[in-house]
């Protein structure tokens, strides 16, 4: 039998080696946190895309015949896209960069016309600083062209991969879904079916309403911005396409270089380009978004706001990016786990109580 102290030394010891192994694998997590979101999104895109591989199937597909009909559809449809799209953006790209100077003396002149009652702040402020030492040096400009450079090749190399695991997961996902599966106990695996079935059908919805609000928005602001006489619509117009992936605060943030550009040009058209973007993201974040999610995700907005705030502050944009699909999951897997067991028995009369009591 062994000693109370040998036996005690052992314990500490294998909580050691497990806490070691905790932070190794945190620390681990960490460095690769790109690779895991990478595949996070490779998973929303599968369980997007596995939605019309299944109709072809019922049709009488072959599962891989399906797979790849989608698969390859979807391609078509966004270099189908890029072709009628990406040459007038980058058209008005070009307008823009090549008038940056222009449009940066012209914003510099509305500033000091608006602040010439305040000397102090026209002064903090650098009104009257030179041109050329606010825009940065040729050497800065090609040292940032060759970053770019190679952030394009990386990024060309990641969607290849990222492409690659999609393919691959859709066309058979049988064996990692038995994975999937087999990381739960035997009695939890009808739960974790549903859960991950609820947020197939959640990343569905999450998909069909951005696209759908997207073109709303975008079409909006073409629009909107043609008729007051803004440079660069087209750019405009594409980066609102992908507003509401960040929601809420994706539609103000594409909001300020139209808006800094219509300054340039005159505050009153600054000013009504940024009554309209405020007003619309009021319109479509309370009554048009909610509409079209309403059936498919029916997620409170609070709850996606904590999270997209939550993991902007921890992976940036990123961390932004996948809020909206993280927040489904989590919803699908807590109303699964946790609140099938839960009863909801006096739920309202306590809602009531905490909204309605009178303070003494």
């Amino acid at each position: 039998m062994e000693s109370y102290p040998e036996e005690r030394y052992r314990k500490n010891v294998r909580l050691i080696f497990i806490a070691a192994a905790v932070i190794l694998g945190l620390w681990f997590a960490f460095e690769i946190i790109n690779v895991l979101f990478l595949f996070f999104f490779a998973v929303v895109l599968t369980l997007v895309l596995n939605t019309p591989t299944r109709w072809l199937m019922e049709k009488g597909l072959s599962r891989s015949v399906a797979a790849l009909i989608v698969f390859f559809a979807m391609l078509i449809f966004l270099f189908l896209i890029a072709w009628l799209v990406v040459p007038r953006i980058l058209t008005q790209i070009t307008s823009l960069v090549s008038n940056l100077p222009d449009y940066y003396l012209s914003l510099k002149e509305q500033l000091n016309s608006l602040l010439k009652d305040y000397p102090e702040l026209q002064e903090k402020l650098m009104v009257n600083a030179d041109i050329t030492n606010d825009i940065p040096s040729a050497g800065k400009v090609l040292t940032s062209v060759s970053r770019i450079s190679f952030s394009i090749i990386g990024s060309i190399f990641f969607l290849v991969v990222f492409f690659s695991i999609v393919i691959y997961m859709l066309i058979d996902p049988a064996p990692l879904i038995e994975t999937y599966l087999l990381i739960f106990p035997a009695n939890k695996r009808p739960r974790a079916a549903e859960a991950m079935a609820t947020s197939s059908t959640m990343m569905v919805g999450w998909v069909w309403s951005n696209l759908v609000v997207g073109l709303i928005e975008a079409v909006a602001v073409f629009i909107f911005l043609t008729l007051m006489g803004i440079p660069g619509v087209w750019v405009w117009a594409g980066l609102t396409l992908f507003a509401e992936l960040v929601p809420k605060l994706g539609f103000y943030i594409m909001a300020i270089p139209p808006t800094l550009v219509a300054l340039s040009i005159h505050p009153i058209k600054a000013l009504w380009v940024l009554i309209f973007y405020i007003v619309f993201d009021e319109i479509s974040g309370d009554f048009i978004m909610p509409r079209i999610r309403a059936s498919t995700m029916n997620l409170h907005p609070v709850s996606t706001l904590f999270v997209m705030l939550a993991m902007a502050s921890a992976f940036g944009l990123i961390g932004a990016l996948i809020a909206t699909p993280l927040t489904a999951f989590i919803k699908a897997y807590y109303e699964t786990f946790i609140l099938a067991d839960t009863s909801k028995a006096n739920l309202k009369k306590g809602v009531d109580l905490i909204l309605n009591r009178k303070s003494k």
